[in-house]
């Protein structure tokens, strides 16, 4: 029997382009482990501001919002790639996951890994643990190790984008390789579905 890849869906905490998480998670795609496959996601800045009116509007909500939920609906595992905004998550992160949490809570039981990259020394230490508290308050299956903490990023990518530094290209294979056993360990009946 043939089973499908199993699916991932990175999300970077960033609008900006070029971000370092954005980069971060395009590496991470390249380094999914066989069997499986990563797409990021691209249009979060289409996630308006969360309003309980704008919600109710519609019965699916805006349309920003839909997309969202429906491509981590069809991800097997989200990774999510968070910057440092004064030591915490940004607000663009923090608003797609209050949407995310009504209605049909969407992050309820999905396995999630989080990882961070900043151009400083800390490597978003303070955002990633205020990103796994909202997380878990939302029923998220978030894996508790390895962290991946990437400092002082200019210095870890190449002008490709890629992840260039040995170091940090080896540890951000073992954590790719660590989340797909994590999705297979903690949503089996996911994990089925696409790789065997």
């Amino acid at each position: 029997m043939t089973h499908r890849p199993l699916r991932l869906l990175g999300l970077a905490g960033s609008l900006r382009q070029g971000s370092w998480n954005r980069r971060l998670l395009q590496s991470a795609a390249t380094m999914a482990p066989a069997g499986t496959t990563m797409e990021v996601y691209d249009a979060l800045g289409s996630v308006p501001l969360f309003d309980e009116d704008l919600e109710h509007a519609t019965a699916e909500g805006p349309p920003g919002v839909r997309a969202l939920r429906k491509a981590i609906a069809a991800a097997d595992g989200l990774v999510i790639a968070t910057p440092e905004y004064n030591h915490a998550l940004p607000g663009v992160l923090k608003n797609a996951l209050d949407w995310l949490s009504r209605e049909d809570a969407t992050l309820a039981d999905l396995p999630v890994a989080v990882l961070g990259a900043s151009s400083g020394p800390w490597g978003t230490r303070l955002a990633q643990a205020s990103l796994r508290q909202v997380l878990h308050t939302c029923g998220a299956l978030v894996m508790p190790s390895p962290t991946l903490f990437i400092a002082h990023a200019a210095e870890r990518f190449d002008t490709q984008n890629a992840v260039a530094d040995a170091a940090t290209g080896a540890a951000l294979q073992r954590f790719m390789d660590a989340f797909a056993g994590w999705v297979h360990r903690v949503a089996p009946s996911r994990a089925e579905a696409g790789a065997a």
